[in-house]
């Protein structure tokens, strides 16, 4: 192509986007020769989604990737769209900034796309939905990876193929890995946390997806072929919208005038979020107050247990305290009321405990 011409194609671009193009070729500086091959190369069909991926990927993308990863993510994430049988339901916008970006936050880039379109390929395929497939996976993708839960794993922010070589990740890799599955087989997915629950007990991440409305599911916490039923809901209906450290974001490389609290790198505002914090919060009965119940071996390790909860007026209430392989928040738990006494059991240890405040009730796990 002559100079005169690929000079004409990038005042197109610059005049279409309102002068983006030439901002983000600024911020690229060394790398802006691999940014304008990308452009130059994308064919037409995808050009929307290459124009918005420069517009939109983080100051740190633009001066590193290369114009053959990105024309590589663009082709595949266009092409896992029109795979899917419900590809052509997703709008646009939420194809540009759900299926598209290559990364959630600042997770080391890997390239995903292909091999995770083929090892999961077969979901997408018998499954009729977004929803049904984002179950689907979460269901069956942890072991065929060979990851699991816990917190020993390297490091929190892990991108996929780091959590899939050290078989461990907490729920920030989990999250990653799902995400990614997800996008590589046309599942519209985004990052979710809380920095802090309303308690202090500590943060959480996990994964929303999208099918004619956002859906959630805890990563590697899978609720057989349902969405929107997780553990955490009690803690997230206690979280406050607006606030930053008791929030619930969603991370997304969309404009926005907020940005995503990474925990893990505190004060980073590199990344942008939308609060979501209002679809978590529900009417709370201030009369009932949360008991979360571990049952701990002699080594302080969590373990699964019977568990039962005796009370007033015939109360009874039967239950399985939660293993190592649960988040580390993630505890049996009972609403139960003020003022009134309960007895605790497990096979060996027993708790008389009168309801005033939410505590954590540590039993002894005898195996």
């Amino acid at each position: 192509m002559k100079i005169k011409n690929i000079a004409l194609v990038f005042l197109c671009l610059s005049f279409l986007f309102g002068g983006n193009i030439n901002q983000q070729l600024r911020i690229a500086g060394k790398n802006k020769k691999e940014i304008k091959k990308a452009l130059r190369k994308t064919p037409k069909a995808y050009r929307a989604g290459m124009h918005w991926l420069i517009k939109n990927m983080p100051e740190e993308d633009l001066k590193s990737v290369t114009s053959e990863f990105l024309l590589d993510n663009c082709e595949l994430a266009y092409k896992a769209r029109e795979e899917a049988p419900w590809g052509q339901e997703i709008p646009e916008d939420v194809f540009f900034a759900y299926v598209l970006p290559f990364a959630n936050l600042n997770e080391k880039r890997e390239s995903w796309r292909k091999d995770f379109h083929y090892r999961f390929s077969d979901i997408m395929r018998n499954s009729a939905s977004a929803y049904q497939a984002a179950a689907r996976l979460n269901n069956e993708m942890f072991e065929m990876v060979g990851v699991s839960y816990s917190t020993k794993r390297p490091k929190a922010d892990q991108a996929p193929y780091e959590s899939m070589d050290a078989g461990l990740a907490s729920c920030t890799g989990l999250s990653i890995l799902l995400i990614d599955a997800c996008r590589s087989i046309g599942v519209p997915a985004r990052f979710v946390g809380t920095p802090m629950w309303y308690n202090n007990s500590g943060n959480h991440s996990w994964v929303e997806v999208w099918d004619k409305g956002w859906h959630v599911t805890g990563a590697a916490e899978p609720t057989g072929d349902e969405l929107n039923n997780f553990w955490f809901s009690g803690l997230a209906s206690r979280a406050v919208e607006g606030h930053p450290k008791y929030g619930i974001y969603a991370a997304t490389w969309e404009e926005t005038d907020i940005h995503f609290p990474m925990d893990w790198l505190p004060g980073v505002t590199s990344y942008n979020a939308v609060d979501v914090t209002a679809s978590y919060i529900k009417n709370i009965d201030q009369s009932l107050v949360p008991i979360r119940i571990r049952a701990l071996d002699a080594n302080g390790v969590r373990r699964q247990v019977a568990v039962v909860v005796t009370g007033d007026d015939n109360f009874l209430f039967e239950g399985v305290s939660k293993s190592e392989s649960s988040d580390a928040n993630d505890h049996l738990t009972l609403m139960l009321p003020k003022g009134k006494e309960f007895i605790i059991k497990t096979n060996g240890d027993e708790k008389k405990i009168n309801i005033e405040k939410e505590e954590i009730i540590d039993l002894k796990a005898m195996l």
